[in-house]
């Protein structure tokens, strides 16, 4: 059985307000967070292609603002489990996800304003190894569903995966979460444009 979580043992802060050695000890040396560096839905497709994951850590980097706790703006938040780093949430103003624009996922069937500042959305989650099957996706989306709210967001959506039961995964395909963890956060389904991805919000 996994060991819940506790919030003695659990910290969430932005990522401004980490280190840059803490987010990366998140996001491994190898394997598709390490690659991407959160940077997929951030920049255009021949950008993003044209990169190396150098250039993308740099991106990284430099959007999170990481050991700059003074920061007025970053792109996530980073969990601490027992005080060692475990994970992170991307979360941001929906427009500012360039490649979301061209995305059928968080549009098909609603008519909603690709510009809107106010709506933010979650686009990806990282859990570090050792961390995981702790119910620590669902902290972050309240988490960030949180953060979201105290900075002026009027909504917040995520794209999450269904995982039919005994399901297997592609690996890094959950990277957009899962339904169970956002229902659990307190987000609901607001469309489904697809049979295996579901729009979920809440409206503050």
């Amino acid at each position: 059985m996994a060991e819940t979580l506790s919030d003695a043992q659990l910290r969430i802060v932005p990522a401004n307000e980490a280190s840059w050695s803490d987010i990366q000890a998140i996001f491994g040396a190898r394997g598709w967070p390490h690659t991407c560096q959160c940077q997929w839905f951030k920049i255009p497709s021949k950008d993003f292609k044209a990169a190396s994951w150098q250039q993308l850590e740099q991106f990284q980097r430099e959007l999170t603002h990481c050991d700059e706790p003074n920061a007025t703006a970053t792109t996530g938040l980073v969990a601490y489990l027992e005080d060692q780093p475990a994970g992170w949430v991307a979360v941001e103003p929906r427009a500012n996800y360039v490649r979301m624009r061209a995305q059928r996922i968080p549009w098909l069937g609603r008519d909603e304003d690709k510009d809107d500042q106010d709506v933010w959305a979650i686009t990806c989650f990282v859990t570090r190894i050792g961390f995981r099957g702790r119910g620590l996706m669902a902290e972050l989306a309240h988490a960030a569903a949180a953060y979201a709210r105290e900075r002026g967001a009027r909504a917040i959506e995520g794209y999450p995966l269904v995982v039919a039961p005994g399901e297997r995964l592609a690996w890094g395909e959950l990277f957009v979460g899962a339904r169970s963890a956002f229902e659990a956060a307190g987000f609901t389904e607001v469309s489904r444009p697809t049979d295996r991805r579901v729009v979920m919000r809440i409206d503050f």
